[in-house]
Order: C-alpha cells, then sequence, then structure tokens
C-alpha cells in the first residue's frame, strides 16, 4: 500500500484520474501523459509501463518535497494516487529497483500555494541523532551491567526482598532502551525473552533472562534455584554491551520506533501479558515512555522543521500519560495491571491510544526516500 504522507489520502475506489489520462512509470517514459492538473484534490492513475518495480513520487523538483507516494508498483500494474494540488511547480520521479531514479519534466499549476510536502530525509540527515541515540543506549547498557550484578549478588546472598527492589530497577533501564531492540539480535530474547511458546512454558529451560527471574522472586522460589538465572543475565548483559558498538543499527528504525515502542506497551505491558508475578507493568510502561522521549528528543530537528504543530502535542500526549502512569505508584508500590480501577484503566489505554495516534505520522515524515 503506498505510505499515507501528510495530505495524501490512498484511494480505494478508482475516482475519474486528473486530466483523464494514464501517467507513465518507467526509466525511459517517466511521467509520459503528466500534464498541468488543475488545483484541488486529485487522483492520478499511475501505470508501469517498464521491466522493473518501482517507486514513483509526485515532487517539488526544486526542493524535492514529496506530495504523495507509491511503493513497489509492478511492471504492467496500475494503482491510484491522490494528492491535493495547489499553486506550485510538480514533476514525478521514477525510482526502478536496479536503477537510477529519472524526474520527469515539470509542470506549473496557477494559484496560490498551500499544498502540504514533506521534506525529504536521507541516511546523512539521520546520522546525527542515531549517533545521539547510540550514545544514549551505550550510557543505559554502562548502568544496565552494573544493575544486572548487583541483582546477581543480592540472589547469592539471599537477600531476595532487595533482589525484587533491584530486578524493577535494572527492568526499567532495559525498557527505556526499546529503539535499539531491532538491533540487540538474539540478546533480547534472552535478556528479555517470555516464555509465550515455550514447550514447557515458565519452566522450560529456554526461558532466561528478566522474565525468567521475575518469575521466581514472586512465586516463592529459593534463592539457590535463582542463582543460575541471574548469572546468565548479568552475562548476556555484559555481552550485549561489548557487542553493541559493533552492531549493524539501521537509522530507519529511529522513526519507526518512535511509534513502535508504546505501540508494544499498549500490547503487551497495558495488557498484563509480560506480568510473570511483579505486577510492575505499569512501571515498565513509564519507561517504555521515557525510552519514546528520548528518541523524540534526538529527533526533534528534524520533526521541527517538517510538522512544527506534531511536537508540542505529542509533548502534552506523553505528559498526560505519565502522570496518569505515575499516579499508580504509591509508597513505593506500583498498582498492578490487572488491580487497576475501570476509569483508571480506560484513562492510561486512553492516553496511550491518542499518543500512539499523534505519533504515527512520523515514521512518514522521517522515511528515507529513494525521491532524495
Amino acid at each position: 500500500m503506498p505510505a499515507i504522507l501528510a495530505g495524501l489520502v490512498v484511494a480505494l475506489a478508482r475516482p475519474k484520474p486528473a486530466g483523464g489520462e494514464t501517467v507513465a512509470v518507467s526509466a525511459k517514459n517517466c511521467g509520459q501523459g503528466f500534464t498541468a492538473p488543475e488545483p484541488g484534490r486529485q487522483t492520478f492513475q499511475m501505470r508501469n509501463t517498464g521491466d522493473q518495480t518501482s517507486e514513483v513520487y509526485l515532487i517539488d523538483p526544486g526542493t524535492n518535497a514529496v506530495y504523495g507516494e507509491i511503493e513497489g508498483l509492478a511492471p504492467g500494474t496500475t494503482r491510484d494516487l491522490v494528492a491535493t494540488v495547489a499553486g506550485g511547480t510538480y514533476a514525478w520521479r521514477c525510482v526502478p529497483t536496479d536503477g537510477k531514479a529519472v524526474t520527469s519534466r515539470a509542470v506549473r499549476v496557477a494559484g496560490a500555494a498551500g499544498a502540504r510536502a514533506v521534506a525529504p530525509v536521507s541516511a546523512k540527515d539521520l546520522a546525527g541523532p542515531l549517533r545521539a541515540y547510540k550514545a544514549y543506549v551505550d550510557r543505559g547498557l554502562a548502568t544496565l551491567v552494573t544493575e544486572t550484578r548487583t541483582l546477581g549478588d543480592d540472589i547469592r546472598s539471599g537477600h531476595l526482598d532487595r533482589a525484587r527492589a533491584d530486578w524493577l530497577t535494572a527492568h526499567r533501564t532495559y525498557a527505556a532502551l526499546g529503539a535499539a531492540y531491532g538491533t540487540f539480535e538474539d540478546f533480547d530474547q534472552k535478556i528479555n525473552g517470555r516464555p509465550d511458546g515455550l514447550p514447557g512454558g515458565v519452566h522450560d529451560k529456554d526461558f532466561t533472562g528478566f522474565h525468567r527471574i521475575e518469575y521466581g522472586l514472586w512465586h516463592g522460589r529459593p534463592a539457590g534455584e535463582l542463582k543460575g538465572p541471574a548469572g546468565q543475565l548479568a552475562a548476556d548483559v555484559a555481552g550485549l554491551r561489548k557487542a553493541f558498538p559493533h552492531q549493524d543499527f539501521d537509522p530507519s528504525d529511529l522513526p519507526l520506533r518512535a511509534h513502535e515502542i508504546l505501540e508494544n506497551t499498549l500490547q503487551f505491558e497495558l495488557t498484563g501479558d509480560t506480568d510473570q508475578g511483579s505486577g510492575t507493568g505499569l512501571a515498565t510502561a513509564e519507561a517504555n515512555l521515557a525510552g519514546t522521549r528520548e528518541l523524540l528528543t534526538v529527533l526533534r530537528p528534524l520533526l521541527t522543521t517538517r510538522a512544527p504543530h506534531l511536537l508540542p502535542t505529542v509533548d502534552a500526549d506523553s505528559a498526560r500519560l505519565r502522570t496518569l502512569l505515575d499516579a499508580q505508584h504509591r509508597d513505593g508500590r506500583w498498582t498492578p495491571v490487572d488491580r487497576l480501577g475501570r476509569t483508571a484503566k480506560d484513562r492510561i489505554d486512553g492516553a496511550t491510544g491518542q499518543l500512539l495516534e499523534d505519533l504515527s505520522p512520523v515514521p512518514d515524515l522521517l522515511e528515507i526516500r529513494k525521491s532524495a
């Protein structure tokens, strides 16, 4: 499906195309059939006349800003692209899978400007935010190494009450690193995997990491049984910290995770799915929120120039959700998700959903496009 840009609506039906003509997409004939459309909402019928799958973009040729796009238009197929046209200059850019980008001749539309377009983002643009976020993750992992060692010391000493407190501290540190999970490779499953799908469930030998220790600490298991999992967790965290600087962190993960971290929070933490007895899902949700806020901090310069009204709304949403979560932390204890009152649960879910809705444009706004 076409990516949804600001001002772009995907048409499921096929209204009459702009100018009554089909626009060609190919390396040789990019934009053939394109004539200056009338101002307003227009449907362009795009047909791939070449022999390669192509990306196609409606752009401002002076700035490369994108008004609309279709991803993966296969040879011989036709799809609609709907965009709002105002006064300005427009052209088509066709990018074959194994070829160079080709830009059509430009056309001028008379009238006042006003159509919304997305300034293109390159990997170079995301390089600075990526460096800043990697430094944040590296600092977090250094802290986590110390915290998991402390947790192991608690368990070896038989101080299980202290271990429960230190488990939560360490787990919140890890939960705040959400944008890097895809980079962590197999370490994430070892460190924070759930027993879902394992043949032995919580007793399976492959159930390791934070949730294995959580299950034991909150189900009355003796310290001797938890020494091995605690030692393995500390070793895996140390291994991750050593490996992280050499792991491939895709810069396109940053805008994607700005939305996906809290999407996972809503699906797993706020349903109690990950809870193995500690009842601290809301604490993890708050750590996820903190990680999202950090991610938005490094992306803020790029978002400010592309969607100046987005960040104040997101900041207000985020503050509201944080207040609701903090209200469930009293006397050093977190309310378990399954013990939330109906009103409190609805408010937290609603605030998370609203924040997700307002964050949803971020991946499209900061997508690395071949049109750039």
